[in-house]
Order: structure tokens, then sequence, then C-alpha cells
């Protein structure tokens, strides 16, 4: 793999930098956490990391809400941490990849503070301004995700301002050029001190209608929830004019370019839209877009063979040359050992959900936290920090469950993540699958993570071959993966029963083990599967 496609079939860990190590005492995560945690990061034979937020922020929604994006949060250390960061990470051969949120900003951002203090200064159009109808309401039905009306009062200016997340996140105005400009420099910024690439947030929601027309209604049997709850408003319309705008390839194209201008660095888009799919082909098509896209498409519930074929031919028949990117955890969905476990997760089901993202086509994001195994940890309601599970409590708990700090030593105070009482509590659970338990156990999900990885890079047709489906029984998730002459059978039971199944006409040239995963036995053309068992195989 090139310097310049490293990216094409990578790992890419994401730390959410809270809840990683704490090494200053105040109970929060810190750059020099990432910095001591390197060589354990090194040994999961990942890629890349992915950095959630650490620029100067209030912290309303926990970083996701930047006030000034060229400087490191206080409570996340100093620019000097960052530079090592990037140095010592390099010298692992690990790329680093942070979180660029640039739909909108902190309402404490100095843009925002001058743009809201009248309508003729020099920022007056930076942002999204819109007069109120003739009864004082606001201008359309748009709502935000976190909540309510996405238009909040500004008496200064006696207009309306757009946020589609917390009103303290205002929506920049990218159809300003001036605005694109200062974005595109923002950017330029992190990539001259080094950065391999950049995870887009949000990156559907840059622009809006100028017409600022009404969304549409969603009839209730079409409402899903794809990072929101099927109960929460923001379902109950179709987003056609707050998201997803034709312009927003435009302005792709045009962070293309200046990423071309540093080879090697890479773009990540996070979409979240009505055809999500349809959407990450459209901006990861052709040489001039994103390099890559990920969506919320399995960060479901549904957790059949058929739903994850369903979701990833859909992806592969529209995609054309474009490069997919998968996850199946991260910091806004919960732990997929819950999630898809439902009470019964072992350790032969972690390492096998493992094992199926990191052999389907594409790049995978692997969340802190899922080489271990941890479980959505329970949160009370007087230990909620998330601004969204506080609006939509009882029936949706936010996402503070996937949010605890990572247990490095079982009974060490607060598990060796920090001397202090941490953001948010550890669950008592997560003690016994800590790191220090697991490294003990040659048989343990973290090791069987790293042998896994290590495995995998031995196989060109896992990393970047063709994928195509095989017909199985439910719950078999069959395919075979080609790469020039290398062609694997991939197969995994999803669920805790036996399965069996006939390999028909296939021609299996050899068994392949090494991958540390429960293996299914064969006898003659015949498949058996004992409780999420896996099978890979070259075929002639």
């Amino acid at each position: 793999m090139s310097e310049l496609t490293w990216w094409r079939g990578a790992v890419i860990y994401q730390i959410y930098p809270r809840s990683l190590l704490d090494t200053n005492g105040d109970g929060v995560g810190d750059l020099r956490g990432i910095i001591t945690k390197l060589d354990y990061i090194a040994s999961l034979n990942v890629d890349a990391i992915w950095i959630s937020p650490f620029f100067k922020s209030p912290m309303a929604d926990f970083g996701y809400d930047i006030s000034d994006y060229r400087e490191v949060d206080p409570l996340f250390g100093t620019m000097q941490d960052f530079d090592e960061l990037i140095e010592k990470a390099h010298q692992r051969g690990i790329k680093v990849i942070i979180d660029q949120v640039l739909s909108h900003t902190s309402d404490q951002h100095a843009w925002f503070c001058e743009s809201r203090e009248s309508r003729t200064n020099p920022k007056a159009d930076w942002y999204v301004w819109a007069e109120p109808k003739e009864d004082g309401t606001a201008p359309n039905n748009w709502l935000a995700i976190f909540g309510g009306c996405a238009w909040e009062w500004e008496p200064r200016r006696q207009q309306y301002y757009l946020h589609n997340f917390l009103r303290s996140q205002p929506d920049i105005n990218f159809h300003n050029p001036e605005v694109r400009q200062a974005v595109l420099d923002n950017v330029e910024f992190w990539l001259k001190k080094g950065v391999d690439g950049f995870r887009l947030d949000a990156i559907t929601f840059c622009y809006h209608d100028e017409l600022l027309r009404d969304n549409p209604p969603k009839p209730k049997d079409k409402r899903q929830g794809r990072g929101f709850s099927e109960d929460n408003p923001y379902a109950y319309q179709y987003h056609y004019y707050n998201n997803d705008r034709p312009q927003t390839i435009l302005f792709i194209e045009e962070l293309r370019q200046l990423i071309n201008r540093y080879p090697g660095a890479v773009t990540l888009g996070e979409v979240s839209a009505e055809d999500s799919l349809a959407v990450m082909a459209a901006y990861t098509k052709g040489e001039d877009r994103l390099h890559m896209a990920y969506s919320f498409e399995l960060l479901t519930d549904d957790y059949s063979a058929a739903y994850i074929r369903q979701t990833v031919e859909a992806l592969e028949a529209s995609i054309g040359d474009g490069w997919p990117c998968w996850a199946i955890g991260n910091h806004d969905a919960q732990r997929v050992a819950s999630r898809w476990g439902r009470g019964k997760q072992t350790s032969d089901m972690v390492k096998m959900l493992n094992a199926m993202v990191n052999s389907l086509r594409g790049s995978v994001c692997s969340y802190q936290g899922e080489e271990l195994g941890l479980t959505e940890a329970p949160i009370e309601y007087h230990e909620l920090q998330d601004p969204f599970g506080k609006t939509f409590w009882p029936m949706f708990k936010g996402r503070d469950g996937c949010r605890t700090p990572m247990p490095w030593e079982q009974h060490a105070d607060f598990s060796g993540f920090s001397q202090v009482t941490p953001w948010l509590p550890i669950a008592q659970a997560h003690r016994a699958l800590a790191v220090d338990v697991q490294e003990a156990d040659s048989q343990s999900m973290l090791h069987g993570y790293r042998q896994f990885l290590a495995w995998r890079k031995g196989y060109p047709a896992l990393v970047e071959g063709e994928i195509e489906f095989l017909d199985a029984p439910e719950p078999l998730l069959v395919f075979v993966r080609t790469f020039g002459e290398q062609k694997l059978l991939v197969c995994f039971n999803l669920q805790d029963t036996e399965q069996a199944l006939s390999l028909n006409a296939l021609s299996i040239q050899q068994e392949i083990t090494g991958h540390g995963l429960k293996t299914a036995q064969r006898v003659a053309d015949t498949l058996t599967f004992s409780a999420y068992a896996c099978f890979y195989a070259l075929l002639n």
C-alpha cells in the first residue's frame, strides 16, 4: 500500500479523548493520555487514530461546539502536546486523523459573537439568519436533532438564526464565499501541522435551502432513526431542505482541491441523510470528492445477515469507484456488544463482530473499547452529561453509556483511568473487561482483536478486494473477497445456535487458519458452524 493510498482498507481507531486516560487529575482524559497509550494503540495493529474534538470549546456538546478551530482546549492540554502526539504517533507508524466540525460553531465563537451584534457588521452574513413570520414565529418548520425548533431568536438583530443541533451551535452560512474560504483556511492550519486527514462531522449539514422551504411531513411507517430515535420529532420530517443540499458537493470539491496539495492526507465524511447510502456514493464519486464516507447504517438495532448484506450491496451498487468506510460503533451509538448482543454477548461473539466488519470491502472505524468488548454502561439520570439524553429521557438515555472511561486496571481506583472521580462513572461490569485482565488471558477479546488485524494484513483480498455476497440461510453471512488471483470465501454465523451450510459448487483450495476465531467444521461439502463461528478459505 503506497503512502498515497494508505487509507484504502485501513483500520482507524476512534479515540474519544475525554475517556481514554486522564493524566492531570481532573477526571477528564487529555492529549497526554493519548500519548501515554500510543504503544497500546500500536499493539492493536490499527493503521490510524481518529481523535474526536479537542479544540477550544465551552463543551455544551463535549467539543462538537467549537469556539476556536486553531486552539487546543486547556481541558485537553496544549498545542505542544498535540505536536508531540503527531510526532510520536508517526514514529510508531500510526496516522493521525482529527475531527473537523465545519457546519456549525459554538455560539461563543468570535465569528458568531460579531455576527449576532447587528445586521451591518463584517460578519453579519456569516451565519444563517432569517426574518420571523408576520406573527413572530420561526421562519419555517425545520427541527433540530437535539429537540425542538431549529431556529433561535436573537433580540439584537430581531431575527432568527438556524441551529441543526443545540441552540448554542449556530449554523455557518456556506453560501457566503468568505465563510467557505475561512473554513478552508482553518483546515489548512492543521494540514500544515502534519495531520494525515480529517473526519468531517455532520458534513451533510453545511448548506441550507436559501428559499427556506418547509420540510414535508414523513408518514409514520417511514419514520426511522439514524443517530436519533423514532420518537424524536426530527423523525417526523423528510429533511430535504436543511440537509444534503446540491451545493454541498461543490464545497467538497473545493475542500478536496486543498487536501490534494498535501499528498497522503485523507477525508472521511460522516453522512446523515434521507438516503445515506446514495449520499455516501455521491460524496465519494471520482477523484475530486471525499476519499471515504461512512453513515449510521450499521449502527442500527437490525443485526440480521439479510440487513447487513442488503446495506453493503446497496452501497456497492451505487458507489462506483468510491470507497466506503464501515463502523458498527462510535461515540453516538449504543455499544455494539449490547446493541447486537442483547444481553447474550460472549467473547466469541465480540471477536466475530470485529472480524466481520473488518472483512467487508472498505475501511473501518473501530471505536475505543470495542477491542475489549465493552458493553453499554448504565447511566442514572443524575449522572447524565449528554444534553441529548437529558432532553429525551427516559425513552432515549443519550450517548453517555458508550462514552464512559476506558478500564485499564481491574482493581485500581477508577480502573486506572484517573486518580479522581471521572466525568462519567465507570461501569462495574467493565472492570472485569479491563486491559490488564485481558492482557493476562491469551484467549481474551483483546488478544483476538490484535491477532485478527495482524492476520488480515496478510491477505490483500481482505484489505482491498472486491466483494460478492452468496445466498445463505439466516443467520449466516457469506461472501467472497477477490483481489487479482486471490479469492477468499468468508463466512460468519451471527447467532449462538448451530448452523449448517452446503458449499454446493464452491471449489475450496485451502482452508485458512491463524485468524484466532472459532472455526466451522468442514465435512465433505458441508460446513457446520457452532455459535459465532467463522470460516475463511482460498477458492480455486
